[in-house]
């Protein structure tokens, strides 16, 4: 025991960020943080509990009444300093991400640059957190609204986007005036670790931004705690719906954002080959580790004959290797576990009677055979009643399904359980318009195969894709992390304060 403990000791461990400093953790209190294209492990990370959430709570709240009375423009330059901080670290942040997750380091760029878009717009929100003033009201009353930050607030996020998800949930917290608790993933942390030194570097005050790594014991915590006023979930729908039906029942707000299964429509007048580029890219890409990944292709009529051709020679042309190796188009999959997963999914697909078009089982990386790679995975007649047709596999597989007209395709769309993201690809403009009108997801592309909004405006999904009544991000961040106050005020002039009266105030 001895010995293994002084091998940990050898790895780098990454740790707790509470109350603007490292938390010091012993080697047999962590857990390994592998690079997945390699398998090797690379450092230790902390496995927090209840304990470590009771003090970055306790940080948060005694931080909280100074950062809430801060002048708006003093924490806009505080934000101004951290999106400097951000772009000018911004390869280094993407290299940690592609090691830690395994995505290539172009993928990880462009997922940093859109997280920076939405601490740009939070720059911004003083002029979002006015409120409406209305003079006389009644006679000598005057009326108004203020908008006021909750207190100690959460965000729980996944793997797959270790800087883009974060920071799409907490810049808008931290800027509406409250303090926030960050439960990363355990998976992918150095990109979260360089997000809390640039925050300290920035000026931001000790104890407003926390981070606890952990697993279940450090989501129930946070869920349960009675400090923790709101929290934003992104993962699974089995986790997230846990989160929000057990914060709600405790009295929190809770916005949770889960699993999808996003189908693109195509018709038989789209341009053939830009649907090809878009099927394979936005199945594909980043190991089809995105929730806004398009794992279904909908083909209208003849539409699948012409396309499927067309996909597979685009197909045999992509590069699976290390993330950070220059030409690379998608790197392993996150973990070992998850790989073995996804392989179970292609096993379930072929024995449901789908057509398997391209098997991604037999690939290993000839430099790296200890590293979670798989290649990709096509299916072609794919059916509602099969499971991977229904469930999500957050994988490199993707299917094709076969609808007679356009009516169909679209039922298919809106009777699905998951309702993210969804596409339409025509050269139509008035079936584009109809898509856009008919189907029941909120996020939807015309001739994009994956419409993640800009960062400035909201981003969730609907049925079993997400949980609560408002998006994330944009307008719809700033009221979930606020409190809307109405104010009704009368300044009686000296010696005209009027009778006593019992009658309910009129507007008069």
């Amino acid at each position: 025991m001895t010995t293994e403990i002084a091998q940990l000791a050898t790895l780098p461990i990454l740790s707790h960020w509470i109350d603007g400093c490292p938390v010091e953790v012993l080697p047999e209190q962590t857990g390994p943080v592998y690079n997945p294209a390699t398998g090797q492990v690379i450092g230790r990370v902390p496995r927090g509990g209840a304990a470590e959430v009771d003090t970055a709570v306790a940080a948060a709240k005694a931080a909280f009444p100074a950062w809430r009375d801060m002048p708006l423009i003093a924490r806009s330059q505080v934000f101004f300093a951290f999106r400097e901080l951000m772009w000018k670290h911004r390869e280094e942040m993407a290299a940690l991400i592609t090691r830690d997750h395994g995505k290539t380091f172009p993928d990880a760029f462009a997922e940093v640059t859109r997280g920076i878009e939405t601490v740009e717009f939070a720059c911004g929100l003083p002029v979002h957190l006015a409120g409406m003033n209305t003079p006389n009201v009644a006679t000598n009353v005057d009326a108004f609204t203020l908008r006021g930050p909750l207190g100690v607030t959460a965000a729980i996020t996944p793997f797959n986007f270790p800087a883009m998800v974060p920071l799409w949930i907490y810049p808008i917290a931290l800027m509406c005036g409250n303090t926030l608790i960050l439960k990363p993933s355990s998976h992918t942390p150095g990109a979260t670790q360089l997000q809390a030194e640039l925050w300290k570097e920035a000026g931001l005050p000790d104890g407003v931004f926390n981070v606890v790594y952990g697993g279940r014991e450090a989501v129930t915590a946070i869920v349960e705690h009675p400090d923790v006023k709101a929290i934003q979930f992104v993962g699974s729908t089995a986790v997230g719906r846990y989160v929000y039906e057990t914060g709600t029942r405790l009295g929190k707000r809770v916005g949770a954002y889960t699993s999808a299964k996003n189908a693109m429509l195509v018709l038989p007048d789209a341009d053939m080959e830009l649907t090809a580029d878009a099927a394979v890219a936005s199945g594909y890409g980043s190991a089809g580790e995105r929730c806004m990944a398009q794992t279904l292709v909908i083909a209208v009529g003849d539409t699948a004959e012409r396309l499927r051709p067309l996909m597979l020679e685009r197909m045999a042309k992509l590069k699976v290797g290390p993330g950070m190796e220059p030409g690379m188009d998608m790197g392993p999959i996150y973990s070992a576990e998850h790989r073995e997963s996804v392989i179970s999914w292609i096993d379930k697909g072929e024995a449901e009677g789908a057509e398997l078009v391209v098997d991604g089982r037999p690939f290993h990386h000839p430099a790296n055979p200890d590293g979670y790679f798989l290649g990709v995975t096509l299916f072609d007649q794919v059916t509602p009643e099969m499971e991977i047709y229904r469930e999500e596999i957050f994988g490199p597989v993707l299917g094709i399904v076969r609808a007679k007209t356009y009516d169909e395709a679209l039922r298919l769309i809106n009777d699905h359980k998951y309702a993210n993201g969804t596409a339409i690809f025509t050269t139509d403009g008035g079936a584009a318009r109809r898509f856009k009108l008919e189907v029941d997801v909120p996020m939807i592309g015309v001739n994009v195969p994956i419409p993640v909004p800009a960062g400035y405006l909201s981003f969730g999904g609907s049925r079993a894709s997400a949980f609560g009544d408002l998006a994330m991000r944009g307008e719809d961040g700033v009221r979930f992390f606020t409190q809307q106050k109405m104010v009704t005020e009368r300044w009686p002039e000296p010696g005209r304060r009027g009778a006593l009266s019992l009658v309910f105030p009129g507007n008069s």
